[in-house]
């Protein structure tokens, strides 16, 4: 994801807690919530449940690489933030993509196809 592209901050990950909403899936969590601005910004959280490092790193990749496909199609103006469960890893990357794709879906975010 490129720097604009990110979410970072703590107060930003706070904000979706509280204000944001949630869909779920068995592999991955999204929360969303306007942003007022002209892009997406994107947030992604792998906990220690998941695996070690190396396998945290991995469903990180999987899922930045997923959403970086989806974003010229999502609707604008959200900050995101995806959330793995530990049914992910070990997943193949295919899995990981439809279940991205199902939550963009669910929140009404695809905007085009």
């Amino acid at each position: 994801m490129q720097r604009p592209l990110r979410l970072t901050h703590r107060l930003d990950f706070e904000r979706l807690r509280v204000q944001g909403r949630t869909w779920r899936h068995r592999l991955v969590h999204l929360n969303s919530a306007p942003n007022g601005l002209t892009h997406n910004r994107y947030g992604f959280i792998v906990s220690k449940r998941v695996g070690g490092a190396v396998t945290r790193n991995r469903v990180k990749r999987q899922l930045r690489s997923a959403v970086r496909g989806l974003h010229p199609t999502l609707a604008v103006g959200h900050d995101l933030i995806w959330i793995a469960r530990n049914e992910i890893a070990g997943q193949p990357y295919s899995q990981i993509e439809d279940a991205v794709r199902d939550l963009c879906r669910m929140a009404r975010l695809l905007d085009r196809p």
